[in-house]
């Protein structure tokens, strides 16, 4: 094959990548039904050294994702990391951000109805136009099954610091703050 060929022949498969990942994600970010589906979700993302990344999660299920990472190193053997959370032991808390009353119950029972351990839900200090996912530290995951649950995007699921705009959620491992967007959304 010629220099000039094998270059064609990588673009291609880069926009083949490039175009794949954008529907992926593209899915990944759709809002899903508040009923809970017994569907399975499987995604395999090339990791360095050849290795791969598999995350399994069963939408509706007790569990949230479960994510194994194997990653050759020059050959000699893997490393195999699975972490599995029941919903159960999460603790969810549901902050409504919005002039829009009861919209931080109406999410607590939309989530609530995935097995997540939910709290009272509260009033945000302030108003928000968009919503937020806050997740303390290894609760990531947990946050991300959430998030995708209502409809929040990939990228706003954050870490969970002073800077959330909910007073009192020490110890809360989620922090659902609902802003106009999702009021919006819901018909509110």
């Amino acid at each position: 094959m010629t220099g000039s060929l094998k270059a064609v022949r990588a673009a291609v498969v880069l926009v083949v990548f490039v175009v794949a990942v954008a529907v992926l994600v593209a899915v990944g970010t759709r809002s899903t039904p508040t009923t809970p589906s017994s569907a399975q979700t499987t995604s395999t993302t090339a990791a360095p050294a050849g290795g791969s990344t598999t995350t399994t999660a069963a939408a509706g299920a007790a569990t949230s994702s479960t994510t194994t990472s194997t990653t050759a190193r020059h050959g000699h053997g893997a490393t195999t990391t699975t972490t599995t959370t029941p919903h159960a032991s999460v603790s969810v808390v549901v902050a409504n951000a919005t002039n829009t009353n009861g919209l931080a119950a109406h999410f607590s029972t939309v989530i609530g109805a995935g097995g997540w351990k939910m709290g009272t839900p509260i009033d945000a200090s302030t108003t928000e136009a968009t919503s937020t996912v806050y997740y303390a530290a290894g609760q990531q995951a947990a946050a991300q099954s959430i998030a995708s649950t209502i409809g929040v995007k990939p990228a706003q699921v954050q870490p969970l610091t002073t800077a959330a705009p909910v007073a009192g959620v020490t110890g809360t491992d989620v922090v659902v703050v609902i802003g106009q967007d999702l009021a919006t959304a819901s018909g509110s």
